[in-house]
């Protein structure tokens, strides 16, 4: 199986004009494809693109320094093109999985900026990686890598920083697992709550949240194309950077934790998409992250050779005793006990629901004939009502 991975590196300011020279060749040869494209009755194909928008662009006046970069990364960036297109021709048929794809678009230099080379555009040489008319650059080795690279990316993202990041294939890893299985109930409070009564608890961020929205209205009140503006939009970028590699070191250390000590992984399949129309939760489910959990948990399951299940978002896990079986219907949010009056156990509300989703996830329920009762369930917090 193929995996990514990344190293963060400073280039030397020479380095730096050249890749800032090298992104701009890769932006506007995906522009002109596009405009091209957008032009035309029938979408031309890939080889065609490449004559127009590379070989004979080198002859022209307009785009004679397209020479100045390698070829290798202005080809990627007609591929990229091709699979945005097939991306959005299949998502309007209906062929293909998830949230519909839009029309490509064009691609802006304030965005991040990427480059990709095969391998005749790079070769790793001792602790350096030479990049094809550019240079050496030192990459952070953080760890080594498994396998000989099919590709490099070079990244530049909107705070500034660049990475590089390889394409390597990695073999399956075994690792003897503690428990034979483990159920997930993800929530905001407590990010995820297991079968086994851990718990799992999601950084804060709400002090970079309101730095964000106050450098927002700052920077909606610039001058546009002005310095200062820009130099508010690398300091939004800087925080945004913030939240997302705390959130990103959180989930990648709890996936694996969670990975290497079950055999069989269960989760709820979440309707995201529909819980951020609450525009009072939207904010915070949006900064939780449970879909790039769930991507992380799939990956490294079939790196560990791990069994992964996603039940039904239908399963009423929450309305259902995990003891007994007995259906008490749905609860309001704010009720986080139940008392169960057809065993008389007291549940938590998100460990009842993740017991339930495992039991689910397993293939095995209680028979909940034998406690069809007519009778309610009521919260703990007020048991006289009962």
């Amino acid at each position: 199986m193929k995996a990514r991975y990344q190293y963060r590196f400073y280039p030397t300011d020479r380095q730096r004009q050249s890749l800032a020279r090298l992104f701009g060749c890769v932006r506007v040869v995906y522009n002109d494809a596009l405009a091209i494209c957008k032009q035309s009755d029938k979408k031309p194909k890939s080889a065609e693109l490449q004559k127009l928008v590379i070989t004979q662009a080198k002859k022209t006046e307009a785009r004679a320094w397209l020479s100045e970069v390698s070829n290798i990364p202005l080809q990627q960036a007609i591929a990229d093109l091709e699979t945005a297109f097939k991306n959005f021709f299949k998502s309007c048929k209906g062929k293909r999985k998830g949230r519909k794809v839009g029309f490509p678009k064009f691609k802006r230099k304030t965005n991040s900026q990427s480059a990709r080379l095969t391998r005749g555009g790079f070769s790793i040489k001792g602790n350096g990686v030479y990049l094809a008319k550019i240079g050496i650059v030192e990459p952070i080795w953080s760890r080594e890598l498994p396998s000989e690279p099919s590709s490099v990316t070079i990244i530049k993202d909107c705070a500034n920083r660049y990475f590089i990041s390889f394409v390597v294939e990695v073999e399956p890893i075994q690792i003897d697992a503690k428990n034979q299985s483990v159920g997930i109930d993800l929530g905001i409070k407590s990010f995820a709550v297991m079968s086994n009564c851990e718990k799992a608890v999601s950084p804060c961020y709400k002090q970079l949240d309101r730095k964000i929205r106050r450098k927002q209205k700052k920077l909606a009140r610039q001058l546009k194309g002005s310095r200062r503006r820009d130099k508010t939009r690398v300091q939004i970028a800087k925080l945004h950077n913030r939240i997302a590699d705390t959130r990103k070191d959180f989930l990648h250390k709890l996936s694996t934790k969670i990975v290497s000590e079950n055999q069989a992984i269960v989760l709820e399949d979440l309707n995201v998409s529909g819980m951020v129309k609450n525009r009072k939760l939207a904010r915070a489910i949006s900064q939780q992250g449970w879909r790039e959990f769930r991507v992380l948990i799939e990956a490294k399951s079939a790196k560990m050779a791990r069994d992964f299940r996603v039940i039904s978002r239908w399963e009423p896990t929450s309305q259902e005793c995990s003891t007994c079986g007995f259906k008490w219907g749905k609860i309001d949010l704010s009720i986080r006990s139940i008392l169960c009056l057809g065993c008389g156990t007291e549940h938590d509300r998100d460990e009842n629901a993740s017991v339930n989703i495992e039991q689910v996830g397993m293939g095995y329920r209680h028979d909940s004939k034998c406690t069809s009762r007519d009778c309610k369930t009521t919260s703990v917090a007020r048991p006289n009502e009962a």
